[in-house]
């Protein structure tokens, strides 16, 4: 992976910042922007997904906005194939793409290539399933370490497929898992923000309130009256589905805007606690300068933070 370019990937999670200094950056240096979001890909859901305005959609060319219609689906696999499109064009126009986002998939997808398994005969696989169960989790656990040295340990669902793979493949599922990254279309240097949880509290109730004041009600009651179903793709994201829920009578509205702060925390907090945990597993960047994962403090203004990665980028550069 060493002979692709350097991407900068920003990432962290909602409401920490992370458009406002990709925007910033293409103050420095021609960029474009690529979403890695999985829900500013619908159309329509522009409010609640925290979508660029006009004015920062018109001074920076952004790509994976606007892509499909609430109810479809889009995989990570369509993401990576996409998004590796966008950032070949983006070079090939003298622009450095900057990919910005908080879905985890879609930049393991886009930075490691995905896992694509040989199909498995039927017959073993009930049979292998069978004698799984008949295991011990402890059991099972350890048949897991001896049929794949690089297995990480986890539950019981996570050993039976390491012994599933191993078995009726021949190849362990961590050597599948390395093939794949051979397949990744992106040599990522994360830019992991973050700011302290009372920080970023404030800046999630803030934000709340001006989704709220600028129409997330009526963005939701559109796309119901759209004829998109209640429980849609798209639908079931963060403040959609209890706005949807309060629209049905299911959820009393001066109880709304609490409920969307209190599951938009719990989002916040399973996005860092997955890039916390899960950038550091990756290789790390051979031959550049700077470290792989970057963990910025992001409480300062964005134009700030975005000199001091634009200062680092152009060194590791040049």
């Amino acid at each position: 992976m060493t002979d692709r370019p350097l991407t900068p990937v920003l990432v962290g999670p909602t409401g920490v910042g992370k458009t406002a200094v990709a925007v910033a950056l293409a103050s420095l240096m021609p960029v474009t922007i690529i979403s890695a979001d999985a829900r500013q890909l619908y159309r329509g859901l522009d409010i609640g997904t925290a979508k660029p305005d006009r004015e920062a959609l018109a001074r920076v060319p952004h790509r994976g906005l606007d892509l499909i219609d609430p109810g479809e689906r889009y995989s990570a696999g369509r993401f990576a194939r996409d998004a590796s499109g966008w950032i070949a064009a983006a070079r090939a126009a003298g622009r450095e793409p900057i990919v910005v986002g908080g879905t985890g998939l879609y930049i393991r997808a886009l930075a490691e290539g995905l896992f694509r398994e040989p199909p498995f005969d039927p017959e073993h696989r009930a049979q292998l399933g069978t004698w799984s169960a008949s295991l011990e989790g402890a059991e099972l656990v350890r048949w897991a370490g001896r049929l794949d040295p690089g297995f990480p340990g986890g539950g019981r669902q996570r050993a039976a497929r390491a012994v599933e793979v191993a078995l009726l493949t021949g190849h362990a599922l961590s050597w599948w898992q390395r093939e794949a990254r051979d397949s990744g279309t992106l040599h990522p240097w994360y830019i992991h923000l973050t700011v302290p949880r009372e920080v970023l509290h404030r800046r999630l109730a803030a934000r709340v309130d001006q989704m709220l004041a600028a129409g997330f009600v009526a963005e939701v009651r559109r796309v119901l009256d759209a004829g998109v179903a209640p429980d849609a793709a798209g639908l079931d994201g963060v403040g959609y589905r209890e706005i949807v829920s309060m629209l049905r009578g299911q959820l009393p509205e001066p109880e709304l805007r609490d409920a969307i702060l209190v599951a938009t925390r719990r989002y916040a907090k399973r996005q860092d606690t997955w890039f916390r945990n899960q950038l550091r597993r990756q290789p790390s960047a051979v031959g550049h300068q700077q470290e792989q994962v970057w963990v910025l403090d992001a409480t300062r203004a964005p134009d700030i933070l975005a000199r001091e990665i634009g200062d680092r980028w152009l060194k590791a550069d040049g």
